[in-house]
């Protein structure tokens, strides 16, 4: 039987509609995100991705709908520290060193210079905190930006397609990352346009032109379609939109 008393979902999206130039970029969409989960946001350039992320860290601004975040509205000053944001173009100051850069970051919470370090370490980066960013390889300019988003130890991490353009084995060192937030339990919305990331997450929500076509989990989802893998299973929901539409 379900618990009587579920744990409220850390991230919950209702009826949300979302109008960019003039054109309604989410069309109606809702969501609950599970805490302590790793959800991976599937989609193709322009789907709306972005534009949900951007809402659920509260600098989107909406037309309809709500965004509930920890349970407060998406962008309050409560949930400051405890929601962190990893754009997609790493956030930091190429004339600073790894080092600085989180430590900068750590001042605006309030966390100490031990604490970056701490942050530093748990990225793999401990062996270039000196580095001027400038500097860094693609892969280590992320990794230094999630640093930058850990040191304030947030309870919601939300990546904007942090693995894009790097190689596998940086990929997989980040997903190996993911996983251990998620086990030591943070909430992860991760973005992503590559299928083969999707099989890392507990849930899917796959977007296509501002709706979800599916809000499900790996294995339900390949079983709901009869599809061997996501990739097929993606697709055969397009097909299938395409069909009844």
């Amino acid at each position: 039987m379900p618990p009587d008393n579920p744990a409220p979902p850390a991230i919950a999206v209702d009826r949300l509609v979302v109008e960019r130039g003039g054109r309604t970029v989410l069309l109606d969409v809702s969501t609950a995100i599970p805490a302590g989960s790793v959800t991976g946001l599937l989609g193709p350039s322009g789907s709306g991705k972005t534009t949900l992320i951007r809402s659920i860290v509260g600098t989107q601004k909406i037309k309809s709908g709500t965004v509930t975040v920890l349970g407060e509205p998406a962008g309050s000053k409560g949930l400051r520290g405890r929601v962190a944001y990893v754009t997609q173009d790493a956030a930091i100051y190429p004339d600073l060193s790894v080092k600085s850069n989180v430590a900068y970051f750590a001042s605006l919470y309030g966390r100490s210079r031990k604490e970056a370090m701490s942050a530093i370490d748990a990225v793999g980066m401990h062996d270039h905190a000196g580095q001027l960013a400038a500097n860094l390889s693609g892969g280590q300019k992320t990794r230094t930006s999630l640093a930058c988003a850990l040191v304030c130890d947030p309870e919601v991490l939300v990546l904007d397609e942090p693995t894009v353009g790097l190689d596998p084995v940086i990929r997989e060192e980040l997903w190996n990352q993911f996983r251990d937030l998620a086990a030591a339990g943070r909430t992860l919305l991760v973005s992503s346009h590559v299928m083969d990331e999707a099989d890392r997450c507990d849930r899917l929500l796959l977007v296509r032109e501002g709706r979800f076509i599916a809000d499900d989990t790996p294995a339900d989802l390949r079983a709901s379609t009869g599809s061997a893998n996501l990739e097929s299973a993606f697709l055969h929901l397009i097909r299938e939109l395409e069909r009844t539409s």
